[in-house]
């Protein structure tokens, strides 16, 4: 017979196949959900997600035994978004060679860049999307540089490292000159 070690191991093992997440996949959920007690996560789990109440148990017994705190953006990197990452630090990269007053801001959803002011918003929207808000008040719409909402005046669609390309930096480094 396992032993109760193995067996925890077993379900851990198995938490990708029956729920289509690691548990360090659900260790980010959890850490974000700010729930403390340990009935909460599980009901959060099995009401939000799904999760079966064995499974729900387990990742909540570990959310309690692991004090770590859970970083924004990663959680925002996970699963299906996973893929998007490298687009997501190369915006940051490029945000900081801008000036050494540049501060990333994460957020639940987004990452805020900021200098006095929010320029830029980079949020993964999709699994193979990220939305690039710029604070471009003014500046007129193109095809690729779209009309945005209050926080940004305009977004720009990015699904891969090559469309962060010239024209999209120079916005960027526009709106950080205006943020100043």
């Amino acid at each position: 017979m396992a032993t109760p070690e193995e067996m925890v191991q077993t379900m851990i093992d198995n938490l990708w196949s029956k729920t289509g997440k690691s548990l360090p996949d659900w260790l980010k959920i959890t850490k974000i959900c700010g729930l403390k007690k340990h009935g909460q996560i599980v009901g959060m789990l099995k009401s939000e997600h799904g999760v079966t109440h064995g499974f729900a148990n387990l990742i909540a017994a570990k959310t309690l035994e692991t004090g770590a705190e859970i970083d924004l953006t990663d959680a925002q990197y996970t699963g299906p978004k996973t893929g998007l990452r490298s687009l997501h630090d190369a915006l940051v990269a490029y945000a900081k060679s801008l000036g050494a007053d540049v501060e990333i801001a994460p957020k639940k959803t987004s990452v805020s860049l900021r200098r006095k002011k929010q320029f830029a918003l980079i949020t993964p929207t999709t699994k193979t999307r990220i939305d690039l808000g710029l604070a471009l008040k003014g500046q007129p719409a193109t095809e690729r540089l779209l009309t945005g909402n209050a926080m940004c005046s305009h977004k720009v669609r990015l699904e891969s490292d090559a469309d962060f390309d010239d024209e999209v930096q120079a916005w960027m480094k526009l709106a950080y000159g205006r943020a100043g």
